[in-house]
């Protein structure tokens, strides 16, 4: 038997459970080691080596950090998701230790990492977007809101800057009453965040934009190194209803942003409608949450990115047409190892590796 392919996992989100037993669907053995600040973590106790990793190092302290973990654990595949960026800025000093990075390039991270300069990526690349203001004063969001509820819709803001749904508002003019302490109420008075941007001690930085209600869709993909896309399916969200599609109105637009930034390995498209066409909303440089659902379709895109980094040219063909599936999530229990480790902070990260 082939030695197991070794395969390192940091700091990345709860639902990467479910990527975790991708990898070990594959037809090789994999080994997999995975790394957080949270001792918690689903991911520790879902992979074969669990361990903390320092809780508060800057970018470039990260990287001699992931340095010395790829050396000390003979790691062959890293794919990153805390600091990708600056460890995508490193690779051929991975690749000097025998690490191949499993996530796109440098240039299409930074051209993602900001939304506002996502946009204009977007707009570069040909993509229907929706309007959006990027604003960092009182004014500016005003002007943005007027022109938006001008047109009969309803304003949404966003940091700039930031991961899924953090910091995501629907921006009202209603009086707070009581009836908004009742369910799940995203809204805040427009006049609220004004006055906050005109107390700022620090600059702001937000996107406004109209919310678009309805069926999202969310395209997974995989490219190869140079960024040509190999393989792509939209995943479809109609409330608690999700399903497949490979609806030329959402894979080609997702094939030329690929293509066109060189987004290697795994990234995620996201798609609304404004009146009735789509738009993209949001473009993720890592694999998404719900990647593991692409399983109904006889997919293992976390393995074919293994492959695609160890040199190898993996069948990204489905083996179920996925078009005609339906299906539901449900939630599973996950157990969490002993709190051995509870204060990674204080830990050197010489400590944490062995």
């Amino acid at each position: 038997m082939s030695a197991p392919v070794r395969v390192w996992l940091n700091r990345t989100y709860a639902e990467n459970v479910f990527f975790v037993e991708q990898l070990r669907e594959a037809p090789r053995p994999v080994e997999v080691y995975a790394t957080h600040a949270d001792p918690d973590s689903p991911v520790l106790a879902a992979a074969d080596h669990g361990t903390l990793e320092p809780a508060d190092l800057p970018p470039d302290a990260y990287v001699a950090f992931a340095l010395d973990y790829c050396a000390r654990h003979s790691v062959d595949v890293f794919l990153p998701r805390l600091n990708q960026l600056a460890i995508s800025l490193h690779h051929k000093e991975f690749e000097a230790i025998g690490t191949a990075l499993a996530c796109p390039p440098a240039t299409a991270i930074a051209a993602f990492h900001s939304k506002a300069d996502g946009y204009a990526a977007m707009a570069d690349a040909g993509l229907p977007t929706p309007p959006w203001w990027q604003v960092r004063t009182a004014e500016e969001l005003l002007a943005a809101v007027e022109r938006i509820e001008s047109a009969g819709l309803t304003a949404c803001l966003k940091p700039a800057s930031g991961a899924g749904g953090e910091g995501f508002r629907l921006l009202t003019r209603e009086p707070f009453g009581l009836h908004r302490l009742a369910g799940w109420d995203s809204r805040v008075q427009v006049d609220q965040v004004a006055a906050a941007l005109e107390a700022a001690d620090e600059p702001a930085d937000l996107l406004v934009m109209p919310y678009l209600n309805g069926p999202e869709i969310s395209v997974d993909c995989l490219a190869d190194r140079d960024g040509t896309l190999l393989t792509a399916v939209g995943r479809s969200k109609r409330g608690r209803r999700r399903g497949f599609t490979t609806d030329p109105r959402y894979l080609e637009p997702a094939r030329r942003l690929v293509e066109s930034t060189g987004m290697a390995f795994l990234s995620n498209v996201q798609f609304r409608h404004l009146a009735g066409e789509p738009v993209v909303i949001d473009v993720n440089t890592r694999p998404s949450g719900g990647l593991h659902q692409l399983r109904l379709c006889g997919l293992n895109l976390p393995w074919n990115a293994v492959q695609l980094a160890l040199g190898e040219r993996p069948d990204t063909e489905w083996s179920t047409d996925p078009d005609p599936i339906e299906y539901t999530l449900v939630s599973g229990i996950q157990p969490v190892p002993p709190r051995r480790l509870p204060f990674a902070r204080n830990l050197a990260p010489a400590e944490l590796v062995h």
